[in-house]
């Protein structure tokens, strides 16, 4: 299949993907306000603690750093493909954390929670691998969110690191392409694996939609990613 058509393929998923789960979650608000669902029973909300609670959270913050990523990288470059890969990514994650941070409202929980671990809501917590393992390096593809603090420690599976965030801001042209594709990678990866979690462990039937959506777009995109990474003559970190 060619890289153009898995591009297409993806797209076009994503786009029916956030249209179903945009319908879905205005019958989930619709019930929410009534207090009822269509059997009559009382809607139930997440808890504070749940896998629905956390992973709107995490993935909220998971989101927001791919959409800075995307907006670096597009000013580094004048390589159109790689431009539309980051506008892509950034409309993409960018309407899903508005979804995500909508539920929490909806909900009537807090969007952050001092002093708790990220991630700490998955199923296995930190011991697990990585759904999709190999594409990670050294952070991104393991489950363990780091609780450091310094430029060298991400904030959880997948992330780049501030260091790497400023190190992207200074290259520019093909070294800015390759750089940015090797942490995007590295991120797909750790945002696969939190997805999966949610798939797993979710309860609210449209959050779960939406995870499996994220699931299967950005494993498409990994492979996007490799591809146009071994064009430039450049391998994943993993």
């Amino acid at each position: 299949m060619s890289r153009s058509l898995v591009r297409t393929i993806g797209l076009a998923a994503g786009a029916v993907l956030l249209a179903l789960v945009f319908a879905g979650w205005a019958a989930f608000t619709a019930l929410g306000r009534e207090g009822g669902d269509a059997s009559g029973s009382a809607a139930a909300t997440p808890s504070d603690t749940s896998a629905d609670a956390g992973f709107a959270r995490d993935m909220a913050v998971h989101h927001q750093q791919a959409v800075e990523m995307s907006f670096v990288v597009r000013d580094r470059t004048q390589d159109e493909e790689v431009r539309r890969l980051a506008y892509d990514i950034a409309n993409t994650q960018a309407n899903q954390r508005g979804m995500m941070l909508g539920w929490l409202d909806l909900w009537g929980l807090p969007k952050t929670v001092a002093d708790r671990e990220p991630m700490s809501w998955m199923e296995h917590g930190k011991g697990g691998a990585a759904h999709g393992g190999g594409h990670g390096g050294s952070h991104g593809g393991s489950a363990e969110a780091s609780t450091g603090s310094g430029d060298d420690q991400p904030i959880m599976a997948g992330m780049a690191t501030r260091a790497e965030m400023q190190r992207l801001g200074t290259l520019s042209g093909k070294e800015a392409e390759v750089f940015f594709l090797q942490l995007m990678i590295d991120h797909h990866v750790g945002g696969v694996h939190m997805a999966q979690g949610c798939v797993d462990a979710c309860a609210v039937p449209v959050q779960k939609a939406l995870a499996q959506g994220m699931v299967d777009v950005q494993e498409s995109e990994i492979g996007l990613m490799t591809d146009m990474l071994r064009e430039r003559g450049a391998e994943p970190r993993g």
